[in-house]
């Protein structure tokens, strides 16, 4: 195999396809990418046997072929190679890299080892606007539970119903939700959990105003985006019943400057104690919120920030970290906070035309 390519596009190529690299396997096959040389283009082929990753670039195809590469190792040799032409030799045992005055030679493995890339057989599709999807998920997957051993938090609920699109994570202490129209589509509903981790790594993709597609297949997901197509393992199990979470009613309801709240939170919370929640006093006489934290052996902070609202004085606190992740989502200049109780969740809420939810659970206050 022989081909070359300009540097940028295939440190470019190999950034996408390194997130379908195994890093803990014992099967050393797994930790490389297969390059498939071929009729004036280059595929790139990565796969952990859960997440598969296969990315087309146009290249100079001279001799056509396939060897497997080190992964990290050639992305590294690439990554510092200057913006200049590429010239790849390989065969089933090594790669020879040349670039303007740079030459590497590395060990190969046996491309026949590799395993095959999925074909699935898709039951339902659905494309988004890519710049719609990436904001939505950017609000949302940061919400996702860590702890694989409920793998069902560890993704976000992503559904269509009546031409509204909606993506729902939750951590089971908050919970986010965010809607949109899709006028475009006239399918069926569509519903399916998907990693979080996996949807942060599309969002990242460079931005372009083509559609990001989506087709579900029995029991796995593949994501098609320009020249990339990614499959992975959809996520099994019921996803919790959020609407129950979310009250009818509310007691107290106050809109505030996302940039002031934001802004004293992070002073409140300057006290540097995570588990330090951070108190909401909320004067509807007066029409403002004070905000307070009180570290032992530390010391204490207090800020009053104005607010419009209605309803009952309350006193309500929560953690700061997560408030501070609810509030980084919200794009409006207001936001609404929806108060019940000291002892009920609270509900922040985007300003129009904006529709995002983000509900945390309460720290009893002592």
């Amino acid at each position: 195999m022989k081909f070359s390519i300009n540097q940028s596009e295939l440190q470019n190529a190999l950034s996408v396809v390194l997130k379908g690299v195994a890093t803990r396997s014992t099967l050393p096959i797994l930790s490389g990418v297969l390059l498939e040389a071929d009729n004036d283009s280059l595929t790139l082929q990565t796969t952990d046997l859960e997440l598969s990753v296969q990315y087309t670039v146009a290249a100079l195809v001279e001799q056509p072929g396939r060897a497997v590469v080190p992964g990290k190792l050639f992305a590294d040799i690439v990554k510092n190679l200057p913006d200049a032409a590429v010239h790849v030799e390989a065969d089933e045992e090594n790669a020879v890299i040349t670039c303007d005055t740079a030459s590497f030679s590395i060990k190969a493995l046996n491309p026949d080892d590799f395993p095959a890339f999925p074909h699935v057989d898709v039951t339902q599709r659905v494309d988004i606007p890519f710049a719609q999807f990436a904001s939505m998920v950017r609000r949302v997957a940061r919400v996702v539970s860590k702890d694989e051993s409920r793998a069902i938090l560890t993704g976000v609920l992503i559904t269509i119903e009546d031409g509204r699109l909606k993506m729902v994570a939750t951590d089971s202490y908050r919970l986010a939700i965010t809607e949109a129209e899709l006028p475009e589509y006239a399918g069926e509903e569509f519903q399916a959990v998907i990693a979080g981790t996996f949807l942060q790594d599309i969002a990242a993709l460079p931005k372009t105003d083509g559609p990001v597609s989506f087709a579900l297949a029995e029991n796995q997901i593949v994501v098609t985006y320009q020249d990339t197509v990614f499959v992975n393992r959809r996520i099994e199990g019921n996803f919790p019943n959020y609407r129950q979470l979310l009250p009818d009613s509310h007691s107290t309801r106050v809109s505030m400057p996302v940039e002031h709240l934001v802004a004293g939170v992070k002073r409140a919370s300057l006290l540097g104690q995570a588990s330090s929640p951070v108190r909401f006093d909320i004067n509807i006489a007066s029409q403002t919120t004070q905000l307070s934290s009180v570290a032992q052996d530390v010391g204490s902070a207090q800020e009053t920030i104005a607010c419009a609202g209605e309803g009952e004085d309350v006193e309500i606190a929560f953690n700061y970290a997560y408030l501070l992740d609810g509030l980084a989502a919200v794009g409006t200049d207001e936001v609404f906070l929806e108060v019940q109780s000291s002892l009920k969740p609270g509900i922040f809420k985007a300003a129009e035309p904006e529709n995002f939810l983000y509900l945390v659970m309460p720290v009893r206050i002592a």
